[in-house]
């Protein structure tokens, strides 16, 4: 699985300067070419704060840090002001507008939905920047440090794509215990770019898909920890003896924050969960208790790690709502019995396959994934199944009519490169290269033209769902013709082509 690759001859040949490059090419080109093409398309980013979402989550941030507590009014009276100025009511709307649950009645405050976990991890960038406003009046700059100004929004942004290249490098290195280098960077590259996450790396920035989709990046990359001398390919069950303690706690504290940063991403600790069943039932079968107690005290850390790492968003809903739950606003949008689980893979207008087909191919790539490792995939396809069955949930938002492409299921992008990458790795030795690069090639151009069609070539119908209608000729004649025509305005003066011109 480690035999080098057109890829890898080609880029350890590179005439890199410094040592950090050659150190990294050396040893894993993959991590440098992700990283390098993350920067090449970095200033196609659009850094704002403008839909409802995002003030949400950014609410938290510049609340706590400026005023010290929850009541986020002026914040929401801020950005609902800019729409304003810019015919854009729908902040007031979504927050400001009274009505039987706004304000709260038990606590008098303002409704926010969105959890508080990326407020968190954007911390250190707002930080930062609020430091470096302050450097810069202090010799005689003239910047507002009040939250709202510049270089606050550009660090909340920013720090969302530095979250999505931290959760891409971390996913080719899981990649990677399965497949060579050309086949876990194609994977990695090919379901980012082909799928609504390089969406929300530059366009959506300040959503909570980044920092979740880190998060369970990282989440799975210590949950499948294995010790430098053993075999990548170490059943699961065995790898667990292996697990310290310390280990344990930190899978506590990243599902935790996982929790509190996307709440549906709670799902996903069925996949450990289950994984402890199958450890218990074996243990039993062979009267091993040294090795049950020594699992439930791992378990014992797990959950007391992810209790304090609730603490947060339980503290929030508790001032927000006036009990330790979420808004009953979101309670009142879900249906147990997850009646859209099938539509938010295959309608028409809004399923997942349809807009980003590398997910269904990611899916069907966990078989090959399970000839290495039956478990692991097992699990890995558990926890899609959890993802799909919450989505499915929500009866009358499941279709995410007016966002791009199927967003909930970005977190689940670790998921789709691993599937991926042992399928492609399994392909190269019978197709060769070439064909597998066209393939990606094709999935990444389906879903650049839909970013086209969504944004500035027909997004009045894009942005309802999927239009089949001509879709052959947008995506092919009209997206690629006035891509062109734009192309001055889509590289230097992005804000011009978009509603509410914050930016």
């Amino acid at each position: 699985m480690r035999s080098s690759s057109p890829i890898q001859v080609y880029v350890q040949d590179w005439p890199l300067v410094g040592r950090i490059g050659q150190w990294v090419v050396a040893r894993d080109p993959g991590l440098l070419i992700i990283a390098l093409l993350f920067i090449l398309l970095l200033p196609l980013s659009t850094p704002r704060i403008v839909l409802s979402d995002e003030v949400q989550y950014y609410a938290y941030l510049r609340s706590i840090y400026f005023d010290g507590d929850l009541d986020f009014r002026n914040e929401y009276e801020h950005f609902a002001a800019i729409g304003s100025q810019h015919g854009d009511p729908a902040v007031f709307n979504a927050l400001l507008r009274p009505d039987d649950a706004n304000p709260n009645p038990v606590t008098g405050k303002l409704r926010n939905v969105a959890p508080v976990g990326s407020a968190l991890l954007w911390a250190p960038g707002f930080v930062i920047a609020d430091w470096g406003v302050r450097l810069a009046n202090s010799l005689g700059a003239q910047v507002p440090a009040d939250g709202y100004s510049r270089p606050y929004i550009l660090a909340a942004c920013y720090m969302s794509a530095l979250y999505s290249l931290l959760g891409l490098l971390l996913t080719y290195r899981l990649a990677r215990r399965f497949a060579g280098v050309f086949a876990a960077t194609l994977a990695t590259i090919s379901v980012w770019l082909a799928t609504p996450l390089v969406f929300h790396t530059y366009i959506a920035m300040p959503w909570s898909h980044a920092t979740a989709f880190f998060l369970f990046a990282l989440f799975l990359t210590l949950w499948l920890r294995h010790d430098t001398n053993s075999d990548p390919a170490t059943p699961l069950i065995q790898r667990m003896a292996q697990r310290p303690l310390w280990i344990w706690a930190s899978l506590g504290l990243v599902g935790g924050l996982m929790t509190i940063t996307r709440e549906q991403l709670g799902l996903l600790l069925i996949i450990p969960a289950v994984e402890g069943i199958v450890a218990y039932i074996q243990l039993l079968r062979a009267r091993r208790w040294d090795g049950m107690g020594q699992l439930m005290l791992g378990h014992v850390s797990f959950l007391l790690a992810l209790a304090l790492a609730l603490t947060p968003q339980l503290a929030a809903y508790q001032a927000l709502n006036g009990q330790p739950g979420p808004s009953s606003t979101v309670e009142s949008k879900l249906v147990w019995t997850s009646p859209n689980f099938f539509n938010t893979l295959i309608d028409p207008a809004h399923g997942a396959f349809l807009w980003s087909p590398v997910v269904f191919i990611g899916l069907l790539g966990l078989f090959w994934l399970g000839r290495r490792d039956l478990l692991l995939a097992l699990l890995l396809g558990l926890g899609f199944v959890a993802q799909t069955y919450i989505n499915g949930a929500f009866g009358t938002t499941w279709h995410l009519s007016g966002a791009f492409g199927f967003r909930r299921l970005i977190e689940c992008t670790p998921i789709f490169v691993l599937g991926l990458a042992a399928l492609a790795e399994w392909l190269r030795g019978r197709v060769g290269y070439w064909p597998l690069l066209l393939g990606a090639l094709f999935l990444i151009y389906w879903n650049i033209g839909l970013i086209a069609q969504w944004t500035v070539v027909r997004p009045a119908e894009a942005r309802k769902g999927l239009v089949w209608d001509d879709m052959i000729y947008y995506q092919f004649v009209e997206a690629p013709r006035q891509v062109f025509d734009k192309f001055y305005l889509l590289v230097f003066d992005r804000c011009r082509l978009v509603r509410n011109q914050t930016c």
